[in-house]
Formats: structure tokens, C-alpha cells, sequence
């Protein structure tokens, strides 16, 4: 009994990592081993790689593995667009982690000091955006009536319906609508996709944010098991060029919200004074659409202009001179002075670029083209270009 007490306890063990090998300093030539040899014999010839057996055969392999690469890549479509905006979320925050972590912050508390604040942005909106929707559908259930009975007494209804029987028309299509099963279930089933819309966006919004999380948390080490599947001669290279890329992507993402917070505040100003109504909400709707380059402050400029009319054409006038004013400012002075460090991207290029990638991945498509089109604009710069003046 004694004996079997000195054993230690079982318990928790260390959890086995799957760390990276070490690299080594010079790579030794490969010989032949001479045991595995004596045990198993020569191995004898090998096949050719110009054999038209093997060229066939690896030929159907090829064409098998881009065939499963196209089922999955099609079958998950909605996966795929989920971990390009968590990617694209943890590139644009890693230039604030890194700022924390220069201030002598722990980087995980500048990961969830980071991602709290996004989180708190977009649950913000949310919030202010339900209950206005909520509050003018409300009015316009509560109003239609009303309205409807003002048409139909009206003149002009009482002379169209002597006419032409609109009154009994409408009644007959009421009477057939609401007897009809195949149009109350397909009221229904409209309801019931609209419910599992908010749904799976709820959720998917929820896995962007956990994937950001690993993706940040992990980012270190996602770049040096990047840089090492590189050869080692161009591993030097390959991570300046990384580096110069991810940090372009990052600081764009940071002065794009820069830009979009400062143009949704002069707006939610010049709404405020004007009168503007439902000023706040509108000023969500517009920092959203700044994020859009080149061409979302001009659409939310026309929106905010069209919805201030309700108020009245000297409202929308005013507001449409101060905020297109306001966006040549923009353009002249405050962007080119937040963007200085992130791309640079010609603008033949940049509004290509943005309708391409709108018209792929819509308005996330929108967001990424710039930086997307600055990476391959360095990579063709730095690699294709040194090697053709090489020649």
C-alpha cells in the first residue's frame, strides 16, 4: 500500500503543442539510408515523370482535387464570406493591438479592449436602429386606416369608382386574397424567412466575432507558420513583403473609420441644426456607408438629401450644400492626411477595384477591393517587376 502511495496521483497532464520545428542552419545533403536498404533492398527504377501513365494519372488527380476545391468552395460560401470579414476585421484591429501593446498593455487585454469597443459600435447601432424602425412602422400601421378612408372618401376616388366599380373590384380581390390558401401561406412563409434572415445573421455576426478573436489572439503566430512554409533563401523577402501588406490593410481599416466617424459627426451636426428628422439614426446610416470608398459618402449624402425633403425643400437644400461641401473637404484635406500610411491606389484603379469587388461580394467586396487591389499592386511591383528588369 505504501508502495503504491509514493506513485504521483493521476491527474491533468500538460497538453502536448503542435509546436514548429527548429530552424536549421544549414541543411545537410540526403544519402541514401544504407539499414533501410540492406532490410528492404533497392527499391529499383523509378517511373518517369514524363511516362504517359503517370502523366495521366496525375493529370485525373489534378483535375479530382479542383473539382472537390470547387464542391467545398461552393457549398460554403457563406463559411468562406464569414472568415474573410473576421480576417479582415482582426487586420484592421491588430495596428490597435499592437499601439496597446507599445503602451505596455498585455496583449490579450488589447484584444478584448479592441474587439469590446467594436462590439459595443455595432451593438450601438443596432440598438438605435430597431427601435426607430420599430416606432415608424407602429405610426404607419396605426395611421393607414385613416389614410385609407381619407382616399376613399376623396372626390377623386368617388368619380373613378362611379366610372369604373373600383370599390367592388377591390373587395372582389380581398374576398379571393384572403380565401386563397396559397396566398395566406405564402404571407406566412414570408414570415417565417424574415425571422430565420435575422437569425442566421444574428448568428453569423456572433462567429465573425469569435473568429476574430482567434485571429488576433493567434496573428503572431499565423505569420511565422506563414513565413516558414516559405523557402528559406526568400523566407527573408517573403515576410518584408507580408508585413508591408498586412500593415497597408491595417492602417487603411483604421483611417477608413477614422474618415467614416468624422463624416457621420458632421452630418449628425449639420442634421441636428437643420432639423433634420430622425438625426441619429441617420448618422449611423451614413458612417456605414462612409466605409464604402469613393462612393459612399456621395450615396449617403443623396439618401440623407431625399429623406430631409419630408421636412421641407429649404431643409434638404441647406443640408446638400454643407455636406457635399464637406465632402470635398474631405477629399482634399482630411483623407489624404489619415491615409498617408495606408495604400495608395491610383483612382482608375481604386473605383475599378470597387465595383469589381461589389459586384463579387457586395458591400464586403466593397471594403476589400482597395486594399486587395494595393497587395497585388506591391507584389507586382516587388517581385514581377524586379524580375523583368533583371532581363
Amino acid at each position: 500500500m505504501a508502495r503504491r502511495l509514493r506513485q504521483p496521483l493521476p491527474g491533468a497532464q500538460p497538453r502536448l503543442r503542435f509546436e514548429m520545428p527548429p530552424e536549421q542552419d544549414e541543411e545537410a545533403p540526403s544519402a541514401p539510408d544504407s539499414e533501410s536498404t540492406a532490410k528492404f533492398g533497392d527499391p529499383g527504377p523509378r517511373m518517369s515523370s514524363q511516362h504517359p501513365l503517370y502523366v495521366g494519372f496525375m493529370g485525373t488527380v489534378g483535375v479530382g482535387a479542383a473539382l472537390l476545391v470547387y464542391w467545398i468552395g461552393s457549398n460554403t460560401t457563406q463559411l468562406l464570406l464569414w472568415i474573410v470579414t473576421a480576417l479582415f476585421i482582426a487586420l484592421g484591429l491588430d495596428p490597435v493591438v499592437r499601439w496597446l501593446e507599445g503602451k505596455k498593455v498585455p496583449r490579450p487585454a488589447g484584444i478584448l479592449v479592441s474587439v469590446a469597443v467594436l462590439a459595443l459600435a455595432v451593438t450601438g447601432f443596432f440598438a438605435t436602429l430597431i427601435p426607430t424602425i420599430v416606432q415608424q412602422v407602429t405610426q404607419v400601421v396605426q395611421e393607414a386606416p385613416h389614410w385609407i378612408q381619407d382616399f376613399i372618401d376623396s372626390d377623386f376616388f368617388r368619380t373613378v369608382d362611379s366610372q369604373f366599380g373600383v370599390r367592388d373590384r377591390i373587395s372582389q380581390e380581398l374576398e379571393k386574397f384572403v380565401n386563397n390558401p396559397e396566398a395566406m401561406s405564402g404571407i406566412f412563409g414570408g414570415v417565417v424567412g424574415f425571422g430565420s434572415t435575422v437569425a442566421n445573421g444574428l448568428f453569423g455576426a456572433l462567429i465573425v466575432l469569435v473568429l476574430s478573436l482567434y485571429f488576433l489572439s493567434a496573428m503572431p503566430a499565423m505569420k511565422k507558420w506563414g513565413y516558414r512554409l516559405a523557402p528559406r533563401s526568400r523566407r527573408a523577402r517573403v515576410e518584408a513583403l507580408s508585413e508591408e501588406i498586412t500593415g497597408s490593410v491595417g492602417n487603411y481599416v483604421i483611417g477608413q473609420v477614422c474618415v467614416a466617424l468624422l463624416n457621420a459627426t458632421f452630418a449628425f451636426i449639420v442634421m441636428s441644426i437643420v432639423g433634420v428628422p430622425f438625426a441619429l439614426l441617420l448618422a449611423f446610416v451614413v458612417a456605414l456607408l462612409a466605409f464604402i470608398p469613393l462612393v459612399g459618402g456621395m450615396i449617403a449624402g443623396v439618401l440623407v438629401t431625399l429623406i430631409a425633403l419630408t421636412a421641407g425643400w429649404q431643409t434638404a437644400v441647406v443640408f446638400a450644400i454643407c455636406y457635399f461641401a464637406y465632402l470635398q473637404f474631405e477629399a482634399y484635406f482630411i483623407s489624404p492626411r489619415i491615409m498617408q500610411k495606408a495604400v495608395a491606389v491610383p483612382g482608375a484603379v481604386a473605383v475599378i477595384s470597387v465595383i469589381a469587388g461589389g459586384s463579387v461580394l457586395g458591400v464586403l467586396g466593397a471594403l476589400i477591393a482597395i486594399p486587395t487591389a494595393a497587395a497585388i499592386m506591391l507584389l507586382v511591383k516587388e517581385i514581377f517587376i524586379v524580375r523583368q528588369d533583371k532581363h
